[in-house]
């Protein structure tokens, strides 16, 4: 694995880390091949539960997965492409939310942007078959990618499926749309290249929250937090039971309810019926992933990868 100077000198600093990022790529008899299929039900996680590790290389990536005990995932955007050799976009502008760009930075941005699509809209999908040999080759399944934007060309959505479809996805994620000439574009792209097109909710979920997107179009289904949909009041069990044959995958982690101050807890110490959730999967036979989100702040002395060990630990449990 190739790395910058800025990585190695972080990596240097952490001798342990270092240690353990210099291991092989593929499992091993020291680093057996992960399954992360619990009695019938479909356990994963999403990349951004390792976002705290000092390398966000897809290589890296891998390593926290395998190591995790994870055997299939949803990846976030950005590794994916950086793999294939995509542009880097740099940062403009203070990144706070309601902080306008300076008419620069504006121009910055959309130079920035239109490099990033000329790119997208050219390259070969060789090295995305490369990534999804790797991860394949260590016993791990990508079933999703989270690229996708409603802002985007067709060239670009073309790209997208393009990219999915090298990947082994079932479906592709991004956030909830509202508009529904969107929601019926970007579903009937799912349908034509029978990739579905998976909508992500935060606090907005509820059980209404994809009724638009449902209807404008049968390739669009739900990647819903059912997390977030305890923290917003709502009772997850209702959602899951009412659309679980419209569900792609769905997230998992524990929240407290708004009495309790909507927070992010390590798993067991919230209110999410993480148990009650997945016994209902395995007793239905439902095969939609239940995503791992490690959002919850790390406690010291821990990282990432050994929070999602226990999230994978609780979830085996809450299966027996």
């Amino acid at each position: 694995m190739n790395l910058t100077r800025r990585q190695f000198t972080k990596l240097a600093l952490a001798a342990p880390a270092a240690a353990w990022l210099a291991r092989p790529l593929t499992s091993s008899a020291a680093s057996p091949r992960p399954n992360s299929v619990i009695n019938g039900v479909n356990l994963g996680a999403i990349t951004y539960s390792y976002r705290a590790m000092p390398d966000q290389s897809a290589e890296a990536y891998l390593r926290y997965i395998v190591d995790s005990g994870i055997s299939q995932i949803e990846f976030m955007g950005g590794p994916v492409e950086a793999f294939a050799g995509g542009p880097a976009m740099p940062r403009i502008g203070p990144g706070g939310r309601g902080v306008a760009l300076t008419a620069e930075q504006q121009i910055q941005q959309r130079e920035a942007m239109a490099k990033l699509r000329a790119w997208r809209t050219s390259v070969s999908m060789d090295r995305f078959k490369a990534l999804r040999k790797m991860y394949n080759d260590a016993g791990v399944t990508i079933y999703a990618w989270k690229a996708l934007s409603a802002s985007m060309t067709d060239e670009e959505i073309e790209y997208v499926f393009n990219v999915a479809e090298a990947l082994g996805n079932t479906h592709v994620t991004l956030e909830l749309v509202d508009d529904p000439a969107q929601l019926k574009r970007l579903g009937d792209w799912g349908l034509k290249r029978k990739i579905a097109v998976a909508y992500h909710t935060h606090l907005q979920g509820n059980i209404t929250a994809f009724d638009k997107a449902f209807a404008a179009s049968k390739g669009n289904l739900a990647n819903v937090d059912l997390g977030h949909y305890v923290a917003a009041g709502g009772d997850p069990m209702a959602f899951l039971n009412k659309f679980h044959d419209r569900i792609a995958s769905f997230h998992l982690k524990d929240r407290t309810t708004p009495a309790r101050g909507a927070k992010n807890v390590p798993w067991g110490m919230g209110d999410t019926p993480l148990t009650e959730i997945l016994q209902t999967v395995k007793k239905n036979g439902w095969k939609m992933p239940a995503t791992i989100e490690m959002e919850y702040e790390v406690p010291a002395g821990s990282d990432p990868v050994k929070e999602v060990v226990k999230c994978v630990d609780y979830s085996k449990r809450a299966l027996a």
